[in-house]
């Protein structure tokens, strides 16, 4: 097949979002495609052949992508693009996706997990990799969610939804409780997001996160184990266990640098649990109208309680990332999830889903 493998992007999560990108290009081809990595923001501005011979590419066009400890600097990006433009989809970007067999969506965050990008493609009548624009949107915002997991029965820790001006703050830190996560309702990776246990944090942390905007969820902070489940296809997946060792949270640092935590999968939880976690992660999955696969991510409280923070739709797919564990723990090689990702991405845009 013909796949043209997306990643990149305007995001918070780009670096995330390349490194997956090539991962998934590298693996693609290994098993016969004619597979290439095309920066969604960047385009190929820096090619001048015909496109159908991109496919051609003995090397995909995968680069040297790595995620740093700090996140991108946007800004920059934005410069580097010769079509100064305010579209986010960069030259020629979807004209080799019309070409391709499928789109296989290696984007995270913004512009690629809230939908907009599978609307599109919809319209254009490009097939592509997860869950369609109603189930992406829904399940990005992070309120949106929230209430979904409300009304399918899978609990989540008390929460508000605010929108706030820099004004606001003062009265803010008199109606919200300490200690809470504060998290930008359209983010991951834990960009955007704090974990606030006194006043004075909490008002850092609402100034900070105005950068990345004004609407956020405001949650109870739980302790206990980090428990996270992956859902592909009808099943769920091993979960793992996630023990930062950095720090008490697993952080954007956690999350992507190497020996920056421990991550245990099968997770050492009892077949109960992992049938409730699954289960959960399952139901709401089905109650967001999702497809393919999705994440996700719970607190194991004190009590055996799980507690659902959210869910991602295009969670990671690096060499550190939690899904390819979950599936070699079910005895799938990551050159077999990537294909099952596509046989189960053709069937639902078949479906219409």
């Amino acid at each position: 097949m013909k796949i043209v493998v997306l990643s990149g992007g305007l995001v918070t999560e780009r670096h995330v979002s390349l490194v997956s990108g090539a991962e998934i290009c590298r693996a693609l081809r290994c098993r016969g495609h004619q597979a290439i990595l095309v920066d969604m923001f960047l385009g190929l501005e820096d090619y001048e052949g015909d496109l159908r011979d991109l496919f051609d590419a003995p090397d995909g066009r995968v680069g040297s992508a790595v995620i740093g400890t700090e996140e991108p600097d946007l800004a920059a990006v934005r410069a580097a693009r010769r079509d100064q433009s305010p579209s986010l989809f960069g030259k020629d970007v979807l004209a080799v996706c019309a070409m391709a067999d499928l789109v296989f969506l290696g984007l995270h965050g913004a512009c690629g997990e809230d939908g907009r990008v599978q609307a599109a493609f919809d319209l254009l009548g490009i097939p592509y990799t997860g869950a369609g624009y109603l189930g992406s949107g829904m399940a990005m915002d992070k309120a949106v969610s929230k209430r979904m997991m409300a009304s399918c029965g899978v609990p989540t820790p008390p929460w508000r939804d605010v929108t706030y001006r820099e004004a606001d703050i003062p009265s803010l830190l008199e109606e919200l409780e300490t200690p809470c996560a504060v998290k930008i309702v359209n983010g991951g990776s834990s960009i955007g997001m704090a974990l606030p246990d006194t006043r004075e944090e909490l008002e850092q942390a609402l100034r900070r996160i105005l950068r990345y905007g004004n609407h956020v969820v405001v949650e109870k902070k739980l302790r206990g184990r980090e428990i996270t489940v992956g859902v592909l296809g009808e099943r769920y997946l091993p979960a793992v266990e996630i023990i930062p060792k950095a720090g008490p949270y697993f952080d954007y640092v956690a999350q992507y640098q190497s020996g920056a935590s421990l991550e245990l999968c099968p997770a050492p939880i009892t077949e109960e649990q992992q049938r409730t976690a699954g289960e959960y992660a399952l139901r709401l999955h089905r109650a967001l109208g999702l497809s393919v696969y999705s994440r996700a991510d719970f607190i194991l409280d004190e009590a055996g309680q799980f507690w659902c923070l959210e869910i991602n739709t295009l969670p990671g797919l690096t060499p550190a990332s939690l899904i390819p564990k979950e599936a070699a723990a079910a005895g799938m090689d990551y050159g077999d999830l990537c294909e099952e990702i596509i046989r189960l991405s053709l069937a639902a845009r078949k479906e219409g889903k």
